[in-house]
């Protein structure tokens, strides 16, 4: 394989073997009417089955880890079964699906929750900012609740049994979302966690969290199935970012992830947001597969994959208007721009009506 092509090259992370080293990132689309996939996310996820793995937008395990108006949820029957169908669609052309579990903690509103839900943190800290409600529009964060031990076991559980769920309606794997300041990344933030008993304080109680959710999904599922997203220096969510000590915390974060044998490891590395020193760090602690994100194009990808430095790479809004993205890629094909405008509306309107290259030749 050329060092030019090695992007289209297949390769295994864990017990997935991909077709190719690209990955379609996470992206919240907010189609899910009622909070359950349809027949629109099913033809979103299958057009873009060129890739060797596509991971889902973020998908709550409980229904208060809901926080956005429309997110998808994998913790009824129903919700799993629809998954299924997607899954199918999209492995029947050749791709890999691995849903994101993405509990949204204190990032939120009641209005988007149902009912009897309520949003929890791991302290009772509104974040910074305003959510988006259909039913009123632009409200402030509320303050959430703060966890107590009884909600700590019941979302760890939540997520043991939607990675059950997934893997039954037939999903490849799971990725814990740890990043971009939802739940599990707001117990490592030392600005959303001011906990004082043992899950708060030093870093080692701040990331026990997460290591127990992973630990307890793991033995459910495999670690082959499992990958982690973390984003350090990210302020996004009103966290804390470039704080003493942060790049040490994360560093004895991966030496535990490592330790797991987890099928991947998915950093965020927008450029001049992390230091390449760091990412070399973590590439340097994590022997396993190492996912990176971050605005990459086809050159700065097979950059990292000859350096060594990426085993895959994940692109995000070069996909939202690029079914074919992957061939575009190969081929130096001209990218498709995309409508922001429709990024969160309901509907297949600039979400799964984007032409592919050859349906643009043919017109």
């Amino acid at each position: 394989m050329s060092q030019n092509n090695l992007l289209f090259s297949p390769t295994t992370i864990g017990q997935l073997a991909l077709q190719n080293r690209i990955t379609m990132a996470p992206m919240t689309r907010s189609r899910a009417i009622g909070n359950v996939p349809n027949d629109t996310m099913r033809d979103y996820y299958q057009q873009r089955n060129g890739a060797g793995l596509l991971i889902t937008e973020g998908t709550s395990p409980s229904a208060d880890g809901l926080g956005y108006a429309r997110i998808p949820g994998i913790f009824t029957q129903e919700q799993a079964d629809a998954w299924g169908k997607i899954a199918k669609a999209v492995q029947d052309g050749g791709s890999k699906l691995v849903i994101q579990l993405m509990h949204t903690g204190r990032i939120g509103h009641g209005l988007n929750l149902p009912e009897g839900s309520e949003l929890i943190a791991p302290s009772a800290i509104a974040a910074a900012g305003q959510m988006w409600t259909d039913q009123q529009g632009m409200q402030d964060h509320p303050v959430p609740k703060a966890m107590d031990k009884v909600d700590l076991e019941r979302v760890k559980i939540d997520y043991v049994h939607a990675s059950k769920l997934a893997i039954a309606a037939g999903l490849d794997g799971v990725e814990l979302h740890a990043a971009n300041g939802y739940l599990l990344g707001q117990f490592l933030n030392p600005k959303s966690n001011v906990r004082d008993d043992e899950y708060g304080g030093s870093a080692e109680n701040r990331r026990r969290y997460v290591l127990e959710v992973l630990d307890a999904v793991v033995a459910e599922i495999g670690a082959g199935r499992v990958g982690v997203r973390i984003s350090p220096f990210n302020p996004f969510n009103d966290l804390a970012a470039n704080y003493e000590g942060e790049e040490t915390e994360y560093l004895d974060l991966v030496q535990e992830l490592a330790k797991r044998d987890i099928a991947y490891l998915h950093l965020i590395t927008t450029p001049g947001a992390v230091p390449d020193s760091t990412v070399q760090a973590i590439r340097e602690a994590f022997p396993g597969a190492l996912m990176l994100a971050g605005d990459f194009n086809r050159e700065r990808a097979e950059a990292v994959l000859n350096s060594e430095l990426a085993d895959v790479v994940a692109f995000g809004r070069p996909f939202i208007g690029n079914p074919d993205l992957p061939q575009r890629l190969l081929e130096n094909i001209e990218l498709n721009a995309f409508n922001p405008d429709a990024l969160y509306t309901p509907g297949p309107q600039g979400y799964s009506d984007y032409p592919t290259h050859a349906e643009i030749a043919a017109a």
